[in-house]
């Protein structure tokens, strides 16, 4: 593993494989999180992972961008251009909605995009209103723990409803858990870009230009509207496939890197042919 430093931001590499790879890790992670799948596929590819702003490594986001995505965005596009090739870009979860937007703003720096489990919550509310309501329902409580200013209540919560549930909070060491703490101040402040696109992502056309094979990956085990999300982006996209992965949750690529690993060799096949 090789750890870089690109304008602040930390990133590093896995593997020594041929095919160049460049992964966007999910909220409250950081680039060690892509450890797993670049194990799984060392002879194959040459991950490069970076710290998102406020997580890892990396600096805390100076609030400077219009919003957190967009400075993201740009991080990524620096480590893109950096690179020399295109490259297969990867992203989970909120990293999978800085992936989308670097795809559509670079398209020809990416070979192919592989989102998981984007929480781009926008789609469902056009698409599936009632089923974005229910998740919204269950999201209620982490909003007034914030509001309420428990910081710690707050990001105890949304880890038990997005992560892997393991290990439990209290047996989480205390770096851990203040590395969750110091990433959550930003997730709030993502809530015009993920609910209500502010972006623009979603616009007729926006998505035209991300015209590279995409794969759309969920859990079947994740909450309800994810499949949704990315059958409606399938449906946008010029060319995706959406795959539901059997007996996995929102953290599929950390928990099952096996079989994440199965179905980017298999897309990745199917896109060369």
């Amino acid at each position: 593993m090789k750890d870089i430093i690109l304008s602040e931001v930390f990133s590093r590499r896995f593997g020594a494989g041929p095919r160049q790879v460049l992964a966007v890790h999910c909220s409250l992670a950081h680039s060690g999180a892509w450890r797993g799948l670049a194990t799984e596929m060392e002879q194959e590819i040459t991950l490069t992972a970076f710290d998102m702003f406020s997580h890892g490594r990396s600096p805390d986001w100076d609030e400077q961008a219009t919003d957190y995505q967009t400075a993201n965005v740009a991080a990524g596009l620096a480590q893109l251009g950096a690179a020399g090739v295109p490259m297969d870009l990867i992203g989970h979860s909120f990293g999978a909605t800085v992936a989308l937007r670097m795809a559509q703003a670079r398209p020809d720096l990416v070979n192919s995009l592989t989102l998981i489990e984007p929480v781009l919550f926008a789609v469902t509310r056009q698409d599936a209103p009632d089923a974005q309501a229910a998740l919204e329902a269950i999201e209620a409580p982490f909003a007034e723990l914030y509001a309420a200013g428990d910081i710690e209540g707050a990001t105890r919560f949304f880890n038990r409803m997005w992560g892997t549930g393991k290990p439990k909070w209290p047996d989480l060491t205390e770096q851990a858990r203040a590395a969750m703490i110091r990433a959550m101040a930003v997730v709030p402040k993502s809530y015009d870009t993920l609910y209500l696109d502010n972006n623009g992502v979603l616009e007729p056309g926006a998505l035209a230009a991300v015209s590279m094979p995409v794969l759309l990956l969920s859990g079947g085990d994740s909450q309800p509207v994810m499949p949704l999300i990315n059958e409606g982006l399938a449906r946008r996209l010029p060319q995706a496939v959406s795959v539901v992965v059997p007996e996995t949750g929102h953290m599929l690529p950390i928990t099952h890197p096996t079989a994440t690993a199965d179905l980017l060799r298999r897309f990745w096949g199917q896109a060369a042919r």
